[in-house]
């Protein structure tokens, strides 16, 4: 669910705090209405920026447990991470843990075909799930009298999961309508296949999450169970609850749906490839069905976690996030060139990422948008950024933070990713710390190590028509 504005009669038909619906309500004014809006980002904030307690443990089985009991709405996110994401496929079989995303919805020996979703949201609750090249998660959200349901059905997905011969066909043509609804037929939306297979020669990266239809076509049922039995299992997961339930019961029900699930008796196999550095800058013409030119600049990063990643997201975050960052002001206001410009790190495991972008306005050269990015980084390499600048950034980042651990299901997802990614799932409270150690010269010494033309790929977006 998700509040709905009617902007042009100044009302707002659902509110919802915490994922979860208090009351409708009208709304006379306009000054009424941000007041309002300002009330709800308060109550988001404030519960946020208090410290995250949170209780965990394992289970003989080799599952790790979160548990962080919010007894201020009467909801519970479960969510249960599993440490697989396509860097551990087969070559020859990418696409593998997308697919068991999408697959492991099918149902179980005691969930009929179909049912999942029924069944949650029949109980007034959501649920969605997503894969990245690290791991793959899921999650509902449910009123918290409905907690009981969500562990048995995650119980199930992780012991009973249907994987047969019906369910793969249907998952199959489900995952090719979605690659071409949401990559082959959306402008631009092939950069990261186009950039991760340049960047990376050896390392699984080079392949995109959702991997290629050919090897999914090419996979037996038998290989489809092998994946199963290898990464659907206890010591491989991380099972992280947030919101209202008493700690001591849900132990217990812990216990009784996960506890006597068997260890898996397959080897988890994780890569180990050190990727040789770019042998200098790497460029291409992609050709895609777009009206206006654009031009991707990707530059290697270390992995997440490191004290030069918390330096390079502070250097975005003075670079492209929002209207007053220096590329939109230098690109987009003073000098017009385009129409949007961007930059994000794209944080990985083992490596990643830094990637800008720009899409030309209507007859700029790609050539001359280039420059003006380059000449940002330049700048930032060149002099030290002022003391107002590195205020506002910092103010932005501990914003950033404060929001993401705003609801139930973003504090269990974060709990999850900090314990599988660095064993801590303290990070939750302490990250903040990490960004706020960066300093200017921090930022300067980040620019000059990895945004380097020798360590970049570039794409320049052409309209097929040209």
């Amino acid at each position: 669910m998700s509040t709905k504005f009617t902007l042009y009669r100044y009302s707002i038909d659902l509110i919802l705090i915490n994922d979860f619906l208090i009351y409708s309500y009208k709304i006379k004014s306009m000054k009424r209405l941000f007041l309002l809006a300002a009330l709800i980002m308060s109550v988001n904030l404030l519960h946020a920026q208090s410290k995250i307690e949170f209780e965990e443990y394992t289970l003989p089985n080799g599952l790790h447990v979160i548990l962080h009991q919010d007894r201020t709405t009467p909801i519970v996110a479960t969510s249960i991470l599993y440490h697989v994401g396509s860097k551990n496929e087969n070559p020859e079989r990418t696409g593998m843990a997308h697919f068991f995303e999408h697959l492991l919805f099918e149902g179980s020996e005691n969930i009929a075909r179909g049912d999942f979703f029924k069944i949650v949201q029949n109980a007034g609750g959501t649920l969605n799930a997503n894969t990245s090249h690290d791991r793959t998660f899921y999650y509902e959200v449910v009123p918290s009298n409905q907690l009981e349901l969500t562990l048995w059905m995650e119980s199930e997905r992780l012991l009973h999961a249907k994987v047969d011969e019906v369910g793969v066909e249907t998952q199959r043509e489900v995952v090719k309508e979605e690659k071409r609804q949401r990559i082959d037929n959306q402008p631009y939306a092939s950069f990261q296949e186009e950039i991760f297979k340049r960047a990376f020669q050896e390392h699984p990266y080079k392949w995109t999450v959702i991997g290629s239809m050919d090897h999914l076509d090419a996979a037996t049922l038998d290989e489809f169970m092998d994946f199963y039995k290898t990464f659907y299992v206890p010591e491989n997961a991380t099972l992280s609850l947030a919101g209202d339930f008493d700690v001591e019961e849900t132990k217990a029900l812990i216990e009784k749906y996960f506890g006597d699930i068997p260890r898996g008796t397959n080897e988890i196999p994780r890569p180990d490839v050190e990727e040789p550095a770019l042998d200098g800058e790497i460029r291409d013409v992609v050709y895609d069905n777009i009206q206006l030119p654009a031009v991707f600049s990707a530059y290697r990063i270390p992995a997440q976690g490191t004290d030069d990643y918390y330096a390079l997201n502070v250097l975005n975050t003075l670079m492209a996030q929002g209207q007053s960052s220096r590329l939109y002001k230098s690109l987009v206001d003073d000098q017009e060139l385009a129409l949007v410009v961007q930059s994000f790190p794209y944080a990985l495991e083992d490596a990643g990422l830094f990637i800008t972008l720009a899409l030309a306005k209507q007859g700029v050269e790609l050539d001359a948008v280039e420059t003006a990015m380059d000449n940002e980084i330049d700048r930032l390499k060149a002099d030290l950024i002022s003391d107002r600048e590195y205020q506002k950034v910092r103010n932005q980042l501990e914003n950033s933070f404060v929001s993401r651990n705003s609801n139930m299901v973003g504090i269990a997802e974060s709990l999850a990713n900090y314990h599988v990614y660095f064993g801590d799932a303290n990070l939750i409270n302490t990250e903040i710390d990490k960004y706020m150690a960066v300093t200017k010269e921090d930022i300067q010494r980040v620019a000059k190590e990895y945004l380097n033309k020798d360590n970049r790929v570039v794409l320049h977006y052409l309209p097929k028509a040209d």
